[in-house]
């Protein structure tokens, strides 16, 4: 019997997305293109289940813009817009005092830090941050708790942790996969795929 299905959708585009600022554990909100992608996102949801979609679970993490998205996403479906729940494990991966700063900027600022990272972005804890080895050990417990088909709202890095739990992704590649806003990344028994 298949297990329960995945659908995963990254908050939708920041400011600070669009400026190549490190979010995490910062609470910023969705632009203009964000809110759009929301709603691409749900569209896409819809040509993708078939059935009731008030079946399904809806969670997200509890950052603004999640929960934004989120409720773009049901309001476009149809469905009460605040009727999901919130899991704080599904919060971004902390990048701690790199927080708010560019890739380019951390490399002025962190030379040593940034070559570190790049070398193993599995394991390197930026400073006061989180690794994502880290990261997957507190999606772990959600994983093992997915017991229905599930829409879930969350973040680049937490989608790269949940491919290496629920799909066998090597944890050397999965930092570097793309996570795209407005669309629906599948995950099932396995398998992945992006809509």
């Amino acid at each position: 019997m298949a297990g329960p299905v995945l659908y995963f959708v990254r908050h939708g585009e920041t400011d600070w997305n669009a400026e190549g600022r490190l979010q995490g554990g910062r609470d910023t909100d969705l632009n203009a293109l964000g809110r759009v992608q929301a709603e691409a996102a749900a569209r896409t949801l819809r040509s993708l289940v078939r059935g009731d979609l008030a079946r399904l679970d809806f969670v997200a993490s509890p950052m603004r813009r999640t929960r934004d998205t989120m409720e773009i996403l049901r309001g476009t479906l149809g469905l009460p817009r605040d009727a999901y729940r919130l899991d704080e494990r599904l919060v971004e991966i902390s990048f701690g005092s790199w927080e708010g700063s560019t890739w380019p900027e951390i490399r002025d600022r962190d030379p040593a830090g940034a070559a570190a990272r790049e070398a193993d972005k599995w394991g390197f804890v930026p400073p006061q941050g989180e690794s994502y080895a880290m990261l997957a050990r507190r999606l772990a417990p959600v994983v093992e708790g997915l017991v229905r088909d599930t829409v879930m709202v969350a973040h680049g890095g937490v989608a790269r942790a949940l491919l290496t739990l629920m799909a066998d992704a090597a944890t050397e590649r999965a930092p570097h996969f793309d996570i795209w806003q407005g669309r629906v990344l599948v995950i099932q028994d396995g398998a992945w795929r992006w809509v």
